[in-house]
């Protein structure tokens, strides 16, 4: 059984998969085809119609004389246009099904504002498209007037819809708060994001996620999977590796709770760069970036997107200081095993030093040995700078950060060894 069949279960390594991987299972559905019963009540009436039609034909023909035996030549125009309009209700409520399960599809990827904003400009472009035609009913040829109104009203809605949706904020805007149709800033936490292919490689974002610090809906664009795939299918060990890493990550994210994985079937016309495709779909849905590119998240940032990015998380999280650095220590009080004291960083991590218990009550610089993160919080150990024994050389000197509002270490109280 593969690994992934359980909902916690980490990513394999790539070398442990003999075959390329499957891509991830989108979330999206098929529409729902139209019902039967809509399909033919279209036809009922392209029946209705051209059976009007007919019988207003055969009642022109000959009303009351025999036409085809005993059928007069009302009953044969009756006739022929119901069969003519059965035929053709069916063709064309299926044409029209069709076209209204297109338009559905492609309106599920627009937001209401847009389509607000869209329908408003459409109305304002055509009353602007109308005063500025109506000229032409000077034209004492109907045939010539009517199309060119009809032209310039079509061409001036269309570039108003066009327009109203590039600017929908602005628009929305002019009704105020009062109207309902003002947009509202969305909270980042309720933003979508858009995984880069770099998040689906590195694999942390899982546990980010099972942390609690993501959720909502995350938007995997087809040309990230498409990398992972062309990764996944590379001749070379570690790209393979790589990509078949990201491909499994994003279906062990896709089972997480708390998180929505929507695999965006769309690409981005005229741009070639998977990249520049990230930044245009985050400005387009208003969603935020998720990435570990460095250079990606400066890029987007420039253009007005909002970033995620989990290498700087990971920096901020860093411990306030690493093996070899030189920090100042308050020994309050005396350790477990012989020699031992403890004293506090201004965040409250507890330094274990080394031969530090004669030194009791004073303040020492202490050279940190190891730094030990738990899940009940982090442990320092270290042993006097100024001490021959045997530890890693100084890496630097320096204070570790204060968390704000805190003590300093000579104003904490004694705290018990846990």
């Amino acid at each position: 059984m593969d690994a992934l069949t359980g909902p916690g279960a980490a990513p394999p390594s790539g070398d442990a998969a003999p075959g390329p991987p499957r891509l991830p299972v989108s979330q999206r559905t098929r529409a729902p085809r139209t019902p039967y019963a809509v399909l033919e009540a279209l036809r009922l009436l392209v029946v209705v119609f051209f059976a009007g039609a007919g019988y207003q034909v055969g009642t022109s023909v000959d009303p009351d004389g025999p036409v085809l035996g005993a059928l007069n030549g009302t009953a044969v125009g009756l006739v022929i246009g119901s069969g003519l309009g059965y035929v053709l209700g069916g063709v064309l409520g299926r044409r029209t099904a069709a076209t209204a399960e297109t338009a559905r599809t492609r309106l599920r990827d627009v937001s209401a504002e847009e389509l607000v904003a869209g329908a408003l400009g459409t109305v304002g472009g055509v009353m602007v498209g109308a005063g500025v035609a109506w000229p032409v009913f000077f034209i004492p040829q109907a045939y010539i007037a009517f199309p060119l109104f009809g032209f310039v009203v079509l061409v001036l809605g269309y570039f108003g819809s066009q327009l109203a949706m590039s600017k929908r904020e602005g628009v929305l805007a002019l009704f105020g708060e009062k109207a309902g149709l003002a947009p509202r800033a969305q909270p980042a936490a309720a933003l979508p994001r858009v995984v880069d292919t770099s998040v689906a490689i590195d694999g942390r974002v899982l546990d980010v996620v099972r942390a609690g610090f993501l959720h909502g809906r995350m938007l995997v664009p087809m040309p990230v999977l498409a990398e992972l795939q062309g990764l996944a299918d590379a001749p070379d060990d570690l790209r393979r590796s790589r990509g078949r890493r990201g491909l499994e990550v994003l279906e062990v994210l896709k089972r997480e709770d708390g998180v929505d994985v929507e695999v965006l079937d769309l690409d981005v016309p005229g741009v070639h760069e998977v990249d520049a495709k990230l930044v245009r779909i985050c400005l387009d849905r208003d969603a935020a970036l998720l990435t570990l590119d460095t250079n990606l998240a400066k890029a987007a940032s420039l253009a007005g997107v909002r970033v995620l990015n989990l290498h700087a998380l990971s920096l901020a999280m860093r411990p306030p200081v690493a093996a070899g650095d030189d920090v100042p220590v308050l020994l309050l009080k005396a350790g477990k095993e012989a020699g031992q004291a403890v004293g506090y960083l201004d965040d409250g991590s507890m330094v274990v030093v080394e031969g530090g218990r004669s030194r009791l009550g004073s303040e020492v610089p202490v050279r940190v040995t190891s730094v030990l993160t738990t899940a009940n919080g982090r442990l320092v150990f270290g042993r006097p700078a100024d001490d021959d024994g045997s530890g890693p050389p100084p890496r630097s000197t320096r204070t570790p950060r204060a968390a704000p509002g805190r003590p300093s270490p000579s104003a904490m109280p004694p705290r018990r060894t846990s």
